[in-house]
């Protein structure tokens, strides 16, 4: 025996708990009373919990053989009251009852063990999911055959194809990583998942805002595009308009720096300190006119194709290898000063390959050169879609959206400023 009493009361205390949580919200919901009442209410619940814990106390003391008695008894008490249940005319087959008294069981039995923080961990989700019963299957019925369909892949190919995958490196100049490549691209897939996700809960009636920041998650200069095409169309609110594309342009930058976080940590921390000021201005953009987030448009109806987008994140992934295996030839060649006017280049075509590029890029070149690069790129980025909002848009809404991506563009170039005098050149 490694536990003292009051090691066994506190655990058992944990697994009473446990089941005490569970049998309040079954005793509440109702499942007790009735033609179809199940077997458990909260006093059955709590004994289980404490069974399963006393079950585990006896596992810790290595006296299995008690230990099964007690934990196997009360999973069969469970089962039993199944077959019972749906044994009876009409019944309602059911077994949410039952499955949650042989977790119950099975908790109390980690308690008993020791596994104390898990215990409580998994019994407040388990409470949780029994309480959000309508909330999920609301949730279950908005998914479509598209979007589980599209889970089901991604599943397929995290768990499946990815763990097959060589890691590689493999040739001299490109330096091919299969597996890391591949891993980008379930990245880069579930973002768009994420983002198709999200505009499909805001509705095709959300606000020009709501919808830009969803919008962002995927690509904010197709939002800036699609925008400056419409605020040509009329009897358009060019105001929400703009403020759309700024939602979008701001929400690129967490973006950034959680693509890059997952990479390299010290990068995303960099990042933050490079992009905080431009995603401040943004955000101060977005709160002036938050009105807006209330204001009724109609935008766009969700994409058709797959919500995983897998060939434009497989496209992302042969970008990340061209514009790595580029950034690597510049840097062998001219340096790190020649990363940056390559950073500004690549920044203008797809700021995921930039970003991707340079968080594996910062193996040959220091973190603060990395990150400098990005911002770079970012900057180049924010005039570039402020020059399509001048080109392609029109009216009120080619005022609004230049001037505000030139502040965020100006803050950038401060930044960018301090930070090459304080770290770049300092070092």
């Amino acid at each position: 025996m490694n536990f003292t009493e009051l090691d066994a009361g506190i655990r058992l205390a944990i697994a009473a708990l446990t089941g005490l949580g569970v049998g309040l919200e079954r005793e509440w919901s109702g499942h007790t009373t009735g033609p179809n009442a199940r077997f458990a209410g909260i006093r059955t619940f709590l004994l289980l919990g404490i069974l399963g814990g006393i079950g585990g106390l006896f596992f810790s003391a290595g006296v299995a053989a008690a230990g099964l008695v007690a934990v196997g008894g009360g999973v069969a008490m469970a089962l039993a009251a199944y077959v019972n249940t749906v044994s009876r005319p009409n019944s309602d087959i059911d077994g949410t009852t039952e499955t949650a008294a042989i977790l119950v069981v099975l908790l109390g039995a980690m308690a008993g063990y020791g596994w104390l923080a898990l215990t409580a961990g998994v019994g407040s989700i388990a409470v949780l999911v029994l309480l959000e019963k309508t909330r999920l299957h609301s949730m279950v019925r908005l998914v479509d055959e598209r979007e589980l369909q599209a889970g089901l892949q991604f599943a397929v190919l995290a768990l499946v194809i990815l763990p097959l995958l060589p890691t590689g490196p493999f040739g001299s100049t490109l330096v091919v990583q299969p597996r890391m490549l591949w891993t980008l691209v379930l990245v880069f897939s579930a973002i768009n998942f994420v983002g198709f996700i999200a505009r499909r809960a805001l509705g095709e009636s959300a606000g020009f805002t709501v919808a830009g920041i969803a919008g962002g998650l995927i690509s904010s200069t197709a939002v800036t595009l699609t925008f400056s095409h419409k605020s040509r169309e009329a009897e358009i609110d060019h105001r929400a308009l703009a403020q759309g594309v700024i939602g979008a342009c701001t929400v690129l930058i967490p973006r950034v720096i959680v693509v890059s976080t997952v990479l390299n940590v010290q990068l995303g921390l960099q990042l933050c300190i490079l992009l905080v000021a431009p995603f401040a201005v943004g955000l101060l953009l977005l709160l002036s006119a938050r009105q807006e987030f209330r204001k009724p448009a109609t935008v766009a109806a969700l994409p058709a194709g797959n919500p995983l987008r897998l060939g434009a994140a497989l496209q992302m992934a042969i970008v990340f290898q061209v514009s790595i295996s580029l950034l690597a030839l510049v840097t062998r060649k001219w340096g790190t000063l020649g990363v940056y006017p390559a950073a500004a280049v690549l920044g203008l075509a797809d700021m995921d390959a930039l970003t991707l590029s340079m968080s594996r890029l910062d193996q040959n070149v220091p973190t603060s050169s990395a990150a400098l690069a990005i911002a770079v790129g970012f900057l180049t980025n924010t005039l570039l879609k402020t020059g399509v909002a001048v080109v392609v848009g029109t009216g009120p809404f080619r005022t609004r959206v230049a001037t505000r991506l030139l502040l965020q563009a100006v803050a950038s170039l401060l930044a960018i400023a301090a930070y090459y005098t304080w770290h770049i050149r300092a070092a």
